[in-house]
């Protein structure tokens, strides 16, 4: 009798388990659904010291600056005099900045067949230990702000019958900690909580973060590299722990050096846009649609026994060939042929400290951006 109710309870459970799965699989194949993306943190979260009249210097991301009517927008964005949308906008640029918001949109897109909507809560110069400490807020308050925000948001949905799923939640923020012993030496631990809570709070056990790093490309990224990396060791703490949390890698990103104290710790307008983009590709990898590209040598170009020249190439932002882009070539009399791969020389390459790696031996051609 108690090998059948156990049999009994077993196949049950199977069951739900089942049913369950083909629910949460109709529900992420369900085009009316609306993917609801949460991006909150500081300063480079807000996109300060970008500027939305300088997207079109950057052909990669030519139309960038124009709002996008088909993904809606819910923004509590600064500290003192906060800019807010008072409900749900078309997505666009706002006070003249880029947030990295606008292209994680357009890049989602391309591969996403779905409605998608973004919650922004972003202040510069705030801190986890403090502002976005969910257990004791101080200054700003910024986590029971961003709590406020995110419900008054989905309950607008649910007003208006628009069924939705929380799909993400992407976080950039720390540089403010690093200047507080205490802050910077617990930064993991405190994120570690913050992402407890939030899905506590949020009731979303299953909620997926997507952890920025700091940039050490930055003024300040040079200069403080030592507390740089111990908020990013911080970062990376959580997200080796956490299944369901992905560090997100910036240090690569072509930051803007300037005049103006801002642009010593600021992306600038090229930096967002890619900041955005990396967001896009770490959500697009974790649900398994990532662009994956083929550029694998058809053959060895060498005859064999043959002696090759091998040349190395190393250093930093130039000889990655930052801010010169493959689409310039395109307008550049006899330049048009470097745009081609060339299968007559092998190349290897590691670029943005490891952020994108040859797979083996490829054709000599542009491997991304530059």
């Amino acid at each position: 009798m108690f090998r059948m109710f156990l049999s009994l309870a077993i196949c049950a459970n199977v069951i739900c388990l089942t049913l369950a799965n083909d629910a949460k699989v109709a529900a992420d194949q369900n085009p009316e659904v609306v993917r609801v993306f949460i991006f909150a943190g500081q300063s480079n979260m807000v996109g300060s010291d970008s500027k939305i009249t300088d997207v079109t210097n950057f052909p990669p991301f030519v139309g960038y600056d124009q709002p996008q009517p088909d993904v809606r927008f819910n923004y509590c964005i600064g500290r003192e005099n906060k800019s807010i949308s008072g409900g749900w906008v078309p997505l666009q640029s706002v006070n003249g900045i880029v947030g990295p918001e606008l292209s994680f949109a357009r890049e989602v897109k391309k591969t996403i067949n779905g409605p998608i909507a973004i919650i922004k809560i972003a202040a510069g110069g705030t801190h986890l230990g403090g502002d976005w400490n969910p257990d004791e807020p101080s200054g700003f308050k910024m986590c029971p702000l961003a709590l406020q925000v995110i419900r008054d948001a989905l309950a607008d949905l649910e007003s208006q019958g628009i069924p939705y799923r929380l799909e993400g939640f992407m976080w950039h923020q720390g540089e403010n900690d690093m200047f507080n012993p205490e802050y910077m030496a617990n930064y993991g631990a405190n994120l570690k909580n913050f992402l407890s809570c939030m899905r506590r709070d949020l009731n979303a056990p299953n909620l997926r973060f997507y952890i920025g790093e700091l940039c050490t490309k930055t003024i300040w990224g040079m200069d403080l590299r030592p507390r740089m990396h111990a908020i990013s060791l911080g970062q990376q703490s959580v997200t080796r722990e956490d299944p369901l949390a992905d560090f997100v890698a910036t240090s690569h990103v072509g930051v803007e050096i300037g005049g103006g104290v801002g642009l010593h710790y600021h992306y600038g307008t090229l930096g967002q846009l890619e900041h955005g983009v990396n967001y896009a590709h770490a959500y697009l990898k974790a649900i398994g649609q990532a662009e994956e590209t083929e550029r694998k040598l058809a053959s060895w170009p060498y005859p064999a026994g043959s002696t090759v020249k091998l040349f190395v190439l190393a250093g930093h932002r130039n000889m990655e060939g930052e801010r010169s882009f493959v689409q310039d070539l395109e307008r550049m009399k006899e330049k048009t042929h470097l745009i081609e791969n060339d299968p007559g020389i092998a190349y290897r390459y590691s670029l943005g400290g490891g952020y994108k790696i040859s797979d083996g031996w490829e054709p000599l051609g542009p491997a991304g951006f530059y």
